[in-house]
């Protein structure tokens, strides 16, 4: 079996269907997709029918598919059995580098020679999970975010010995099939998101620790603050837009002193000239040619929207 095309595919194996497997494989069927799964776990299949009971009356509503069916899912027996015959494979094993590892070497003996195995890891470089695989080069991360049948970001990135083209590929199968794929310049532990969350984790932590906040206190705090916003503009726009006509080189000019400053119990990096270069940059190519006013309307636009939904929950039935 050759590669196929991104939007030519038609099959996708799901190795394990807990929370993010299931995920995937729910995601991949509302797309219209025949999913093949296996799972070691003897309640596989009723713990599947679990999840997809209560979670495809959402995917019918946000809209399906042509072809979307929750009958186009077989279990394998093996996972052999599972990926001998699909366009692409979807990981989902536990969160240990040697199970990673022996999975991975697993499905890459087993699966078509010429097609793109991804790993749903949250945290772990695919460097280090691809080192008994024979076929290293068609191994890539893509790790989603829970529920993955909802939240449209997956990170995608290879290991040090990943073909470039089988990264690319990823990207745009992802994107054919109704995903917001962010392809990673370099590996990092973590990725970008999962760091971004463990730094608000940490920060939680340390205040519910110190009797400064509780649970319910932080969780409105975002909820009904940064996180509105962050749906729209991200943090880094975000100050950008904070800065009135200056942007990013009036705030970062305006707040560096508190960088240092002990709100945080992590340590900030040097605000050195290139690193001042870098994000003011990045804010103004992100911009597209608008202008900060143009980005506030839009902004306080998608706002509007947001609180109302919040303060008039839609129906869930």
């Amino acid at each position: 079996m050759s590669r196929k095309a991104p939007d030519r595919v038609t099959r996708v194996g799901i190795i394990g269907t807990g929370v993010i497997g299931g995920g995937w494989a729910l995601h991949f069927l509302a797309q219209g997709l025949d999913v093949v799964a296996y799972d070691p776990h003897p309640d596989c299949r009723q713990r599947f029918k679990t999840m997809c009971d209560n979670a495809w009356p959402t995917l019918v509503r946000l809209g399906l598919r042509p072809g979307a069916s929750v009958d186009r899912i077989r279990f394998a027996a093996s996972l052999e059995e599972a990926v001998a015959n699909v366009d692409v494979v979807q990981e989902n094993s536990p969160e240990v580098l040697q199970s990673k590892i022996d999975t991975l070497a697993r499905i890459d003996a087993a699966a078509p020679k010429d097609i793109v195995l991804l790993s749903s890891t949250s945290g772990l470089k695919m460097t280090d999970m691809q080192v008994k695989c024979q076929h290293p080069g068609r191994t890539v991360v893509g790790h989603p975010f829970n529920p993955p049948y909802l939240v449209p970001l997956v990170e995608v990135v290879g290991g040090d010995q990943t073909a470039p083209e089988a990264v690319d590929w990823a990207v745009a199968f992802y994107t054919v099939f109704g995903k917001r794929p962010v392809k990673l310049d370099r590996e990092v532990p973590g990725f970008i998101a999962t760091r971004l969350q463990e730094a608000m984790w940490r920060e939680m932590l340390h205040m519910v620790n110190e009797g400064e906040a509780t649970v319910q206190q932080i969780d409105d705090a975002i909820t009904f603050g940064p996180g509105i916003r962050w749906a729209i503009t991200g943090p880094g726009m975000n100050y950008h837009l904070a800065g009135g006509e200056g942007g990013m080189a009036h705030v970062l000019d305006q707040f560096a002193p508190s960088l240092k400053w002990p709100w945080t119990r992590l340590e900030a990096p040097e605000l050195t000239p290139e690193l001042r270069a870098k994000v003011i940059d990045g804010c103004v190519a992100e911009s597209a040619g608008r202008s900060i006013n143009d980005m506030i309307r839009d902004r306080d636009a998608y706002l509007i929207s947001i609180l109302k939904v919040l303060r008039a929950p839609p129906e869930l039935t």
